[in-house]
């Protein structure tokens, strides 16, 4: 089964423990830093759309892009309604984004970029962005560190709530530097009462800021800076979670 099909009925439960008020208020703290006012911003692998929508409800122009159909159906209908503007939500892989105009700034967050497991289709989803992007606009993200994803190797853990329960066990291979999360998941069907269960695989790519670094300058970003996960400041050692900004070099007169 592909990632989030199934998962995608219960993700909202199963992560209720992210705060998305601070996530945005992190990127609103890049944007105030940011020379090109961030009004039209894509979120990038939007998922069920939770980000999208806290952002949206703050005034901005949201368009979410996921290449999961059942993470966007959640999207859509949490994001149904949702005024001064509702989002724009479109099915589409990163490194085929195909916007319809240009966007001010770009969000891929919840170490989405470590699911591109393709260093090629990373770059070119970096590409992709900047192509999009208006000149100063920022791009930011974020990714779980080989640190981090190292250290998950021979894991077991467990997620539940009232509807859903998932158990999920991490390996991951050096060779490779990929981390793979074996999930079973069971869900409630209330209608019924009756459990459903399903199996996923997901994987994420263990990326340095070097590789990364590289690639955005390959893409053509300029003033790439990373920071500590949700801080102002530079990346420690054995840091968790990385984020990661730059920008597409603003016009001259």
């Amino acid at each position: 089964m592909s990632s989030y099909s199934f998962l995608a009925g219960c993700y909202d439960g199963l992560t209720y423990d992210v705060d998305y008020a601070a996530w945005a208020d992190y990127i609103e703290a890049h944007f105030s830093k940011a020379p090109l006012p961030g009004r039209t911003v894509l979120d990038l692998a939007c998922g069920t759309g939770s980000l999208t929508r806290e952002l949206a409800l703050r005034g901005y122009e949201m368009i979410g892009v996921d290449q999961s159909p059942e993470m966007l159906a959640q999207a859509a209908e949490k994001n149904r309604g949702i005024a001064p503007v509702e989002p724009i939500f479109l099915c589409q892989p990163m490194e085929r984004l195909d916007l319809y105009g240009t966007i001010d700034a770009c969000v891929c967050c919840l170490d989405s970029v470590n699911y591109v497991t393709d260093p090629k289709k990373l770059a070119r989803a970096f590409q992709r962005v900047h192509l999009f992007l208006m000149p100063g606009g920022l791009f930011l993200f974020d990714i779980n560190t080989p640190e981090k994803l190292e250290g998950l190797d021979g894991q077991v853990f467990l997620d539940e709530t009232e509807d859903a329960y998932c158990v999920w066990r991490a390996e991951f291979s050096k060779r490779s530097r990929m981390c793979s999360y074996f999930m079973d998941i069971f869900r409630l069907d209330r209608e019924t009462g009756q459990w459903d269960r399903g199996e996923e695989l997901h994987r994420e790519r263990a990326y340095t800021i070097a590789q990364l670094t590289a690639m955005l300058e390959e893409a053509g970003f300029q003033d790439i800076r990373t920071y500590g996960e949700l801080t102002m400041r530079p990346p420690k050692p054995g840091e968790q979670r990385v984020f990661f900004t730059a920008r597409k070099e603003a016009q001259t007169v």
